[in-house]
């Protein structure tokens, strides 16, 4: 029976690698660099504004922070899947439009090597998403030649990564993730001029990604009079080069434009946070991260991108975890985050609010996990997104270890 349940799951997560590369968006922002980046936070830290440097459940898979696998319970297997659906009005000087978009966010597993001392996960995720198609009409300095710009992109960069956690001295955990990141991605910008004796022009840029990197992780954790727990967390990433082949041509000469394959980047990354825990009711985190974008090569040169910084505070409550009364074992979360962009032309500006609530199982610790955010966000050229998104999430927790007796 639980040979079945491993070949259900395994297939479950390799069919979710086609899957994942779906994932979409409408938001013109998306056609900058390399996309909009996903911050790739379990849906019960998003309730709580997307906090998880600080945090380690045994209810809860942290692939963000790969230093929590160990807060595992030694004898359960954990699987967790989530999908989103996101409405979006976009509002600028011609009036308003409104999109929606539904994806398939993560799909994650883990569980124990060696008692609470070793722990691996594995996963697969986005890391970028690109979605838009919009025109802006113009017209030129020199004769007022009126033109429509067409913008058109789709596609995104996918990743699969397998995780490592240890503990040493009870009190401190460390862990590492290793990332294959592969995708495609397309962007096309079209010049039409509304006179017919004026040529029209289109750029096209498309890169091929396949590459890999890592991410390393810290966390400093102890108990106070068996019901205080405090937890200390660090995550880093090392600025790496973004393998694959990248083209770019101009469709109205047909010109290649040379590309340099090395002249790519993900950049370093970093993040410090903490977490507050009593009695495994309430629990306070706070994070800080940063992308040191300015610093990444992107087309072979720096300072194409700024550093993205990224705040989160949030909270979470649950009553009674072991109390006849279902509400009472409910969850309850809410959080906020503000950060700002990567893209260094539009100086666009993120503030988002959350909450959400986890549904126990009532035989098993499998939790349903629900969150919605509400997202605002403002770019210098009046454009402003306001999204709401609503995550629903599988937290499947169930003890595959035991050894049963005959």
């Amino acid at each position: 029976m639980q040979a079945n349940r491993i070949a259900f799951f395994v297939i479950l997560f390799l069919g979710s690698l086609s899957m994942a590369a779906q994932n979409s968006t409408s938001s013109p922002s998306s056609r900058f660099g390399y996309g909009e980046m996903v911050d790739n936070i379990p849906t019960a830290y998003r309730a709580m504004g997307g906090v998880s440097t600080g945090l380690r459940s045994s209810s809860a898979i942290n692939p963000s922070q790969p230093a929590s696998y160990t807060a595992c319970d030694s004898m359960s297997f954990m699987f967790d899947i989530a999908g989103s659906v996101m409405w979006t009005q976009y509002k600028d000087s011609k009036g308003a439009r409104n999109r929606a978009n539904g994806n398939l966010e993560y799909v994650t597993v883990q569980f124990p090597i060696w008692k609470q001392h070793i722990a691996f996960s594995a996963g697969v995720m986005p890391y970028s998403v690109i979605g838009y198609n919009f025109a802006l009409r113009d017209k030129t300095d020199v004769g007022s030649h009126g033109y429509t710009v067409e913008y058109a992109g789709e596609g995104g960069i996918t990743q699969v990564y397998g995780g490592l956690s240890f503990n040493i001295l009870n009190w401190v955990a460390l862990g590492a993730n290793f990332y294959y990141m592969f995708g495609d991605a397309t962007n096309v910008t079209a010049l039409a001029f509304d006179e017919s004796n004026l040529t029209d022009v289109m750029m096209y840029r498309n890169m091929h990604v396949s590459s890999f990197r890592f991410r390393y992780g810290l966390q400093a954790f102890h108990t106070f009079a068996d019901k205080h727990e405090v937890v200390l967390g660090a995550v880093f990433e090392n600025r790496s080069r973004l393998r694959g082949e990248y083209s770019q041509y101009e469709l109205m000469t047909l010109d290649t434009i040379p590309v340099d394959q090395d002249g790519f980047q993900v950049p370093m990354f970093y993040s410090v946070g903490v977490g507050y825990n009593y009695a495994q009711r309430l629990q306070l985190a706070f994070d800080y991260s940063c992308h040191a974008w300015s610093k990444a090569d992107y087309f072979g040169a720096k300072n194409r991108f700024s550093d993205r910084h990224r705040y989160a505070l949030g909270v979470s409550y649950r009553h009674n975890p072991y109390a006849r009364n279902y509400a009472q074992r409910m969850t309850w979360r809410v959080g906020a985050s503000m950060q700002d962009s990567y893209v260094r032309q539009q100086n666009i500006y993120d503030f988002s609010v959350s909450m959400g609530l986890g549904f126990p199982f009532r035989t098993t610790a499998t939790m349903l996990n629900f969150a919605v955010e509400y997202n605002r966000r403002k770019s210098i050229e009046n454009l402003t997104e306001n999204n709401l998104k609503f995550t629903i999430a599988v937290g499947v927790n169930e003890g595959w270890f035991f050894k049963r007796k005959l």
